[in-house]
């Protein structure tokens, strides 16, 4: 595409605040609800066993839902598929901050999970197909990554705003404008899907065994921690879904038109950035776990000091993902880029190790949490931009939902893991110490196989040649 119709092209930086917007909402409700529930408990009369699920609901469905996400987005068209997301997901948001009951809250939640999964891989897809592969697309997906990294901040930090100041309902309520602002953008920026963007066959089977498949896995992994891995609703969970989804892969290997193509897995681009991503939210995600119980356990932080002790962290994050990413990516490349930020981040599990005490204080472990954010925020973006190098713009929306499919069985995965190991170093009989001992282990298991992934960066992911580019890329700088 030459300058003229590149500059020609309609409104990129408004097509680039619209998906960013949606990545800020559904990172948003992965923290915001947190600090919010002990007085959802208190209001709605959870017991303490069942107020787990107002979590899980969102995060078992979303997980689960992404690779149908993903592929009706290639089918049906992504616009469609983003904005019958986006108007799940603020219904929804209304229908939690209304609920008078346990029941009607969970409900809302999962449903909330539904529209996520939904606009997850649409609103990718929508990035790689409006943005040209190389420094537009570079800068793109940067802007994204740094909207998550806001999203976790504003969540962790807003959650305990609004609860003070408004009332739990408005963690919910605050999703309702930016989405009705959403959908009134949407036919306005976004190009209207192709006529033959659903003509052909849907694959129901691998859909139906797919999604039961993921969904068990997530939710036997979220459960596994809580009811022991040897009930039926964690380890037996995670084993019949790992069951289905060998039966998926079966499946796909057989019928015509799949909805999980396998050559796709043949782009090692598309295969590394699914493992390295497992392997990144695994350890940096339970991070934020690990962090949280050292600063409200052993430093005694209320879970609003400890919201605005996670800011320095939120805000390097997105700098590192606005400002370096790009930069990065365009001089480095994809692999440079990600192994970089993945060293950087075992790195800053180290530092984080190392200023942990009974006696510390958050000055000690601040450098860590500095670290952290950078590199962190270094990293994620590259991950998706590999994912969709290479990749024929019909199969963007599936690969982007097996990337972030494997993002959420990661971080439960992960989250299992070194809660697990943490549980194992902390000597119940030295109190702060032995909790301060168990940190430390986790932070030194995670920071050996963060380095690990990196290394699998480093051998895997390569320069492929790049896909067909549809005419209606946009390639100018927004």
């Amino acid at each position: 595409m030459n300058e003229t119709s590149a500059r020609s092209a309609p409104r990129p930086g408004l097509i680039l605040t619209l998906l960013a917007l949606a990545q800020f909402m559904t990172a948003i409700d992965f923290d915001i609800v947190f600090v919010a529930l002990p007085e959802i408990g208190r209001q709605l009369d959870f017991s303490e066993q069942s107020l787990q699920a107002v979590v899980s609901a969102y995060t078992v469905v979303f997980g689960g839902f992404l690779l149908l996400g993903g592929r009706a987005a290639d089918r049906l068209g992504a616009r469609r598929v983003f904005a019958l997301g986006l108007a799940l997901f603020g219904a929804s948001s209304l229908a939690a901050g209304l609920a008078s009951g346990p029941a009607v809250l969970v409900v809302a939640r999962a449903v909330q999970g539904f529209g996520a999964a939904l606009l997850t891989p649409s609103t990718l897809k929508l990035l790689t197909t409006s943005f040209a592969e190389g420094p537009s697309r570079n800068r793109a997906m940067a802007i994204w990554g740094a909207a998550g990294a806001s999203g976790a901040a504003v969540g962790a930090l807003g959650g305990g705003v609004l609860t003070d100041l408004l009332g739990w309902e408005w963690v919910f309520f605050v999703n309702v404008p930016v989405v009705v602002l959403a959908l009134v953008a949407t036919p306005w920026l976004l190009a209207a899907d192709a006529e033959t963007a659903g003509a052909r066959g849907f694959d129901l089977p691998g859909a139906l065994v797919a999604t039961a498949g993921a969904t068990l896995v997530v939710f036997g992994l979220v459960s596994g921690p809580d009811t022991g891995w040897l009930t039926v609703q964690g380890g037996g969970a995670v084993l019949v879904g790992a069951v289905l989804l060998g039966l998926f892969l079966l499946i796909e290997s057989r019928v015509q038109d799949p909805l999980v193509p396998l050559r796709l897995f043949a782009n090692r681009n598309v295969t590394a950035a699914i493992v390295v991503i497992f392997v990144f939210m695994g350890t940096v995600g339970t991070q934020y776990y690990l962090f949280t119980t050292y600063l409200q356990t052993v430093l005694g932080y209320t879970p609003l000091q400890a919201g605005f002790a996670f800011l320095p962290l939120s805000l390097f994050s997105m700098t590192a993902s606005a400002k370096l990413v790009p930069l990065m990516l365009n001089r480095f490349g994809i692999r440079t880029t990600l192994v970089t930020g993945m060293l950087g981040v075992a790195a800053s599990m180290v530092a984080l190790a190392l200023g942990m005490a009974t006696t510390g204080t958050y000055w000690a472990v601040l450098p860590g949490v500095v670290l952290w954010g950078t590199f962190a925020g270094l990293s994620f973006p590259p991950i998706f931009v590999a994912v969709s190098t290479g990749v024929a713009p019909e199969q963007q929306g599936v690969a982007s939902a097996l990337a972030s499919t494997a993002q959420y069985i990661g971080s439960a995965v992960g989250l299992a893991a070194l809660v697990a190991v943490a549980t194992a170093g902390a000597a119940p009989s030295a109190g702060t110490a032995g909790v301060v001992g168990g940190l430390q282990l986790a932070g030194w298991t995670a920071a050996v196989v963060t380095a690990l992934g990196a290394v699998l960066g480093a051998l895997v992911l390569r320069k492929p040649a790049p896909a067909p580019e549809p005419s209606s890329k946009v390639t100018a700088e927004s």
